[in-house]
């Protein structure tokens, strides 16, 4: 039996990447022959990206094929491809990630939370966004923590006050926590450098572009917008959303007797504590020890299969992580050689300078912010999003004058915000939306406000905040 491949979404990035072949003649003097060819194939695939005939991975094995077959590069030039360090330091920690799900840890945390904060729906809101960042810092695999963690909670306790989209009640209760835990996951994303893919991906193109981004560096500039946001935006759509169920006494009592039912602490979550605590700690330090963020991560996931909390089967079958492995690893190799080989991105650097020459680096990185932040209109990926356009934008910003670590870090923000424009954008979107809960028109119009929001929050505040701190 063959597999489905959706051979129409082959159309565009085929037409796009012949067209920029043929028009090879009337290319930009300054660009080689190799580096438009490069261009033409690496455009293609973003493209391709976006109208998936394959999954990501496919797409990016296929560019992968063809860059090496036309010549363009070696097979021992693309080797090194999977040597880059980012797709494995978000590898590793999905391997983190995945101690959380298998231990039990997590569902007890988030668990804790409800017995805690859950006296009332606004209450749960709030354990929910705090469920979400506890678990943040060492899971890039988002979705894992909406849809593996907090997901099943928001379902449990809305079976229990008689939501479900089923029987047209998931206003009750549901559909408030359903859409606050899209929001809280959005804010959690962009609070540290490893809470999402994204982040991590921005981080490696800064660095290969020049500009080193540490964990502790990213934290403290993004710490006053988040912060901000976890307190408002679950109040915000309280109001904007509000739940018909005000007041939730039994979901102390629901929580009470789910920790009761898992017992006490296995020595499995014991274990799994002391490595994220370890984990977090180093990351925290590595910028002023030395320590190299991947090797936290492999050390960190080491440690848990010599403890025995994972298997090396559980680590083989953890298909994202060598999901990313695969197919970010193709597409830094090729937005690298555009740079190296090609000259396309020094091009596009000077030719942008020129349009751009006289604008104030505030209005200019204000622009960027907002092209990037909508763009994602046309992004069902976040990570596949950053890969295109972030390293561009900072090159934009840096021939603008916009000071560059300032710039690195607002994109990378950006990058992680731009998740909250639909129900399609990223992983916990698919996974939230999915079960009904919220409807697609309600979605779009009360992100498109967040969205607003956010942008005030991280642009104009946070934009001060960085400012105060040094960044710019």
């Amino acid at each position: 039996m063959l597999e489905k491949v959706n051979y129409k979404g082959f159309v565009w990035p085929l037409i796009v990447g012949i067209a920029l072949f043929l028009l090879t003649p009337f290319k930009p003097a300054t660009i080689t022959v190799a580096g438009w060819h490069m261009f033409a194939i690496f455009l293609a695939t973003i493209i391709a990206c976006i109208t998936k005939p394959l999954p990501i991975a496919g797409v990016a094995i296929v560019a992968y094929v063809i860059v090496i077959g036309t010549g363009l590069v070696t097979m021992k030039e693309a080797l090194p491809a999977f040597g880059d360090s980012t797709p494995w330091t978000i590898a590793m920690a999905y391997m983190i990630a995945r101690g959380f799900t298998k231990t039990g840890l997590g569902r007890r945390i988030a668990l804790l939370f409800v017995r805690a904060f859950g006296k009332k729906t606004l209450g749960l809101g709030y354990a929910l966004a705090a469920i979400d960042v506890v678990v943040s810092p060492a899971t890039p695999s988002n979705t894992a923590r909406s849809g593996g963690i907090v997901l099943p909670i928001i379902e449990s306790l809305s079976n229990t006050f008689g939501s479900s989209p089923e029987d047209g009640t998931e206003g009750k209760i549901g559909s408030y926590l359903i859409f606050n835990e899209f929001h809280a996951n959005t804010i959690s994303s962009s609070l540290f450098m490893t809470a999402s893919a994204p982040n991590v991906a921005a981080v490696g193109l800064a660095a290969a572009n020049g500009v080193k981004i540490s964990w502790f560096g990213w934290v403290a500039a993004a710490i006053v917008p988040a912060l901000i946001s976890y307190l408002l935006v679950p109040f915000i759509i309280y109001k904007m959303y509000p739940p018909e169920i005000k007041e939730t006494p039994n979901a102390k009592p629901w929580a009470d007797q789910q920790l009761k039912d898992m017992g006490p602490m296995k020595k499995s979550e014991k274990i799994m504590l002391a490595v994220f605590l370890l984990a977090l700690i180093l990351w925290m330090l590595s910028s002023f020890i030395g320590l190299d963020a991947t090797w936290i991560a492999f050390l960190a996931t080491a440690l848990l299969l010599v403890t025995g909390v994972l298997s090396t089967k559980d680590m083989l079958n953890e298909t994202g992580a060598w999901n990313v492995v695969v197919w970010f690893s193709i597409l830094i190799f090729m937005a690298n050689q555009l740079s190296v080989k090609g000259g396309v991105i020094p091009w596009l650097q000077v030719s942008i300078k020129s349009v751009i020459g006289g604008m104030s680096p505030v209005l200019v990185m204000a622009i960027l912010v907002l092209v990037y932040f909508y763009s994602h209109y046309l992004f069902a990926s976040g990570t596949a999003h950053v890969v295109a356009m972030y390293a561009p934008l900072l090159l934009i910003a840096k021939s603008a004058g916009v000071p560059v670590m300032f710039a690195a870090i607002m994109l990378g923000l950006t990058g992680a915000i731009f998740q909250s424009t639909t129900h399609y954008s990223c992983g916990p979107a698919t996974a939230l939306f999915a079960p009904g809960y919220v409807k697609q028109t309600d979605w779009w119009k009360m992100c498109f406000v967040l969205g607003l929001f956010y942008l005030l929050v991280y642009g104009v505040v946070g934009g001060l905040w960085m400012k105060l701190i040094g960044l710019w």
